[in-house]
This record gives C-alpha cells, structure tokens and sequence, in this order.
C-alpha cells in the first residue's frame, strides 16, 4: 500500500523534438528572398508585403505575449488565433517568434497545423500572382495610393 498522495493521471503531452532551427530559419529566408524578387520582376503593388510586414509584426507580438502567459501561469492564446495569424500572411513573424521564443517549436499537432497554414498562404500567394501576371490583371488595390 502506498502513502503518496494520489496523483491524477497527466495527459499524454504532444511533444516531439522541435525541427532543427536551420530549417525554419531557411524557410523564413528563401521566403523573403524570392518575395522581393517577384516584388521588383514583376512589380507587385506595396501593399503585399506590406500586409506581410504588419501581419508579422502582429503575429510576432502575439506570440511573445502568449509565451509569456506561458511562463507565467496566465491565460493563454487560443492556438487558433496563433494559427489564423500566421494564415492570414503573419506566418514569417510566427516563425521568427517561435525561434527566437523557443515558443510553439514541441507540440507536434500544433507545429503540423501551422506548417499547413504556411503552405496554403504560400500557395495562395503564388496562385494569385501567377493568375494576375498571367491574365494582366493588376494587383493594384484602386482605393490605396500607388507607390512613389
């Protein structure tokens, strides 16, 4: 008979050992890269990466508010908003925050999820740009100013 006070059974954890940094770290940097590249070749409007600049910096915020909820004990954020960020073009700051805050980098069912909303931005992405280039269509959005 045992005398240690009764303990409830802990949940199986979802962790794995994060991806190596390098890839992330890749990904982030090809991203860019090519993105800038199409933004001058093809003469994309301002306001695309400026959406993925301001949605990163949002994701990134969030995402440091969450670890700190973390380690603190506090409410956290729901991973659906962490996951709907980083979808809505705030996925290169999601990334840069989970490397640089070792936050969201174990859980295995999460990090599945949130590389599958890179891929769909991503893929949405260059759908819209190679129907657009394609068909002559501008990107443009008429109610914003032009660049210049």
């Amino acid at each position: 008979m045992s005398l240690a006070p009764h303990q409830p059974a802990r949940p199986t954890r979802d962790l794995s050992r994060p991806l190596p940094a390098t890839l992330s770290w890749t990904v982030l940097i090809v991203f860019v890269a090519v993105f800038a590249v199409a933004f001058v070749v093809l003469a994309l409007p301002w306001w695309m990466p400026a959406l993925y600049t301001v949605m990163s910096l949002i994701a990134f915020t969030v995402y440091g508010i969450d670890k700190t909820a973390a380690q603190r004990g506090w409410r956290r954020v729901p991973e659906r908003t962490l996951l709907t960020l980083g979808l809505v073009c705030g996925w290169p700051g999601a990334l840069l925050a989970q490397q640089l805050f070792r936050h969201k980098t174990r859980k295995r069912s999460f990090r599945r999820s949130f590389w599958g909303t890179v891929v769909v931005n991503v893929l949405v992405l260059v759908a819209l740009v190679t129907v657009a280039t394609m068909r002559g269509w501008s990107l443009a959005l008429p109610w914003l100013p032009a660049a210049g």
